[in-house]
């Protein structure tokens, strides 16, 4: 029977449980050995940065390591067969050098706790959270094949308005539905996004990694763990709201959709710098590029709702990615873009 062992409290429970009912706080599963049911603790010694893999192990007896398909600054990414249930998955699992970090630790464990709530079809979903019996904590995500959307703008240049309004609507959808469970992104960007296959044979949008996610009316201790010195958000996407420390509502996820928006159909960022300090400080203090100026065919229509979500003042943009995606969908014209996704905005 699976031991689950509470991230705050310690307490073990057996079942499928997730959450503790004690105080609420997502639950790890525990390695197990003998007919006691005892659960192995090892103190982890992580190994040198550049000799770190797992590559053709095995985590929990449960998952067999594939290949490494990525890292992050506080996370590498395996490919992995799940031996249990015959499927591919992507294991997620904190990096050693920061292993020991309590604060690391503590934070990917409510990535885990908040996006084991999501449920979408363009939302990448945490299977599972885990942690092996040398102290390395994992998380289980579905493996999805495609590629990230930065990649596909590497290669397209700019994206046709049809394509673009496509994919940014399926983003809206995916981030209203986090954001009525009160959880906000923080991190969107190109990078974040996955382009894969639908059941249809076309091309969809899923937004990946919320690693920075917190929810809207954050604790106080989850208010401490966020100034601990770690960078949360990526400086070019950043919210003029997130640059200057405030609280952080929808509204700033549609600023850095914006953003991401603005790319996909110019090539360019709305805000021009030499560093990422310049870039910010321009939008704190300047106007952002039109998409006309980088591309004098683009709608005008749908120039002024990019120009709108990326308002200085959070009560000037969308109230919400639902309407932001609305906005998108009818500047685009489109009753063919409609009908297929029109259906998400409801």
């Amino acid at each position: 029977m699976t031991k689950r062992r509470c991230t705050k409290c310690g307490s073990v429970y057996e079942g499928d449980a997730r959450f503790c009912p004690k105080d609420g706080n997502p639950l790890v599963d525990v390695a197990v050995a003998g007919a006691s049911g005892t659960t192995i603790r090892k103190v982890y010694k992580p190994p040198a940065p550049d000799r770190f893999t797992l590559s053709s192990q095995r985590i929990d007896n449960r998952y067999e390591v594939v290949r490494r398909l990525g890292e992050g600054g506080m996370s590498y990414v395996y490919e992995a067969k799940d031996l249990t249930r015959g499927e591919t998955v992507a294991i997620k699992i904190l990096s050693p050098k920061l292993s020991a970090d309590k604060s690391s630790v503590q934070r990917l464990r409510r990535e885990a706790g908040l996006a084991m709530r999501l449920e979408h079809p363009h939302v990448c979903k945490i299977m599972r959270l885990g942690e092996t019996e040398d102290g390395l904590i994992y998380l289980v995500m579905p493996y999805l094949k495609g590629e990230l959307l930065s990649d596909r703008e590497g290669k397209a240049g700019q994206l046709s308005v049809e394509q673009g309004v496509e994919w940014l609507v399926q983003i809206c959808s995916g981030l209203h539905h986090a954001h009525l469970m009160n959880i906000v992104h923080r991190d969107l960007k190109p990078e974040n996004v996955m382009i894969v296959p639908d059941d249809g044979g076309r091309d969809k949008a899923v937004v990946m990694d919320f690693g920075l996610a917190k929810e809207k009316r954050a604790d106080p201790a989850i208010q401490k763990l966020t100034a601990t010195g770690i960078i949360l958000g990526t400086p070019e996407f950043m919210s003029p709201e997130q640059i200057r420390g405030k609280t952080l509502d929808p509204r700033s996820d549609i600023y850095a959709l914006g953003i991401v928006a603005f790319e996909m159909f110019t090539g360019k960022l709305p805000f021009q710098g030499r560093t990422a300090q310049e870039m910010m400080i321009a939008r704190l203090r300047g106007k952002p590029s039109t998409a006309r100026q980088f591309r004098p065919a683009f709608p005008e229509s749908l120039e002024a709702v990019l120009n709108k979500s990326l308002a200085a003042e959070p009560e000037d943009r969308y109230p919400n990615a639902l309407e932001f995606g609305k906005a998108l969908l009818d500047a685009a014209g489109s009753e063919d873009l409609r009908a297929r996704v029109g259906h998400l905005l409801k």
